[in-house]
């Protein structure tokens, strides 16, 4: 298969790409510091793209540049960015950032991929949000936010394409061992709930776009929690999470 992920020079992505390739597959990556990549940088089948999903043009000329004229089978939505926001006063860059590469990078890997795929009448995009984006209260960080808009997107894409050939998976997870997590966490994930490795991400991933579920979200104690707490009005859901953030920033 011709797989082209974007966000896939680190974390999730990177895990991703590492799969598919291990698997015989060709794949694309891009991302803004292919520096990031851990990858064989001459690995058999992979081809690396330096741009950032906001250029559409950019996108659109790596994807066509990776299929060659051969169509594309799957593209992976990965790219994403986050700052806390529910206690921290986001930055002007901090906000726009998210909405750039959470909302607008991922309709433009949409639009690139249907215009891509369509010519084919075949195909398959996965698009990785959040679990917290099922959580829908008028408080809920703008990271949340942004990636309810990316499930919805993937409802309306799934809705338009469902009779050229073209199937939505829409992603969900929870904390997931990334870099850019431990990052922000000074390297303590011991207060993140429930929190997976990339290589189990990966996997249910894969699993959840080769049964080209609608929508996967993981892991299993994570969802139950969501769901649990999506019953309460929005007012105590705004109490826990703030008292969870601020619990969260304590060393």
């Amino acid at each position: 298969m011709k797989i082209f992920i974007t966000g896939g020079t680190s974390g999730i992505g990177q895990e991703l790409a590492k799969r598919y390739l291990q698997r015989g597959d060709e794949v694309g990556i891009c991302g803004r510091d292919l520096q990031k990549v851990e990858l064989p940088h001459d690995a058999a089948g992979l081809y690396m793209y330096q741009l950032d999903v906001y250029d559409k043009t950019a996108l659109d000329k790596a994807v066509r540049e990776f299929c060659k004229g051969d169509g594309l089978d799957l593209m992976i939505i990965a790219a994403g960015t986050y700052t806390e926001s529910i206690i921290h006063r986001l930055s002007y860059k901090e906000s726009t950032d998210m909405l750039r590469v959470n909302i607008v990078g991922t309709l433009n890997a949409f639009e690139v991929a249907r215009e891509v795929m369509g010519t084919e009448r075949q195909g398959h995009i996965a698009a990785i949000a959040s679990v917290s984006a099922l959580l829908d209260y008028p408080q809920s960080s703008l990271y949340s936010k942004t990636k309810r808009t990316v499930l919805q997107l993937c409802d309306a894409y799934r809705m338009a394409l469902k009779d050229f050939g073209i199937s939505v998976t829409a992603i969900a997870p929870g904390y997931v061992d990334t870099p850019k997590l431990r990052e922000l966490n000074g390297g303590d994930l011991s207060k993140k709930p429930f929190v997976v490795s990339c290589e189990y991400a990966a996997g249910v991933i894969m699993e959840a776009i080769d049964k080209k579920k609608e929508l996967t979200v993981f892991p299993p104690k994570m969802k139950r929690l969501i769901y649990s707490l999506s019953a309460f009005p929005d007012g105590i859901v705004k109490y826990i999470m703030q008292k969870k953030a601020q619990w969260s920033q304590t060393r």
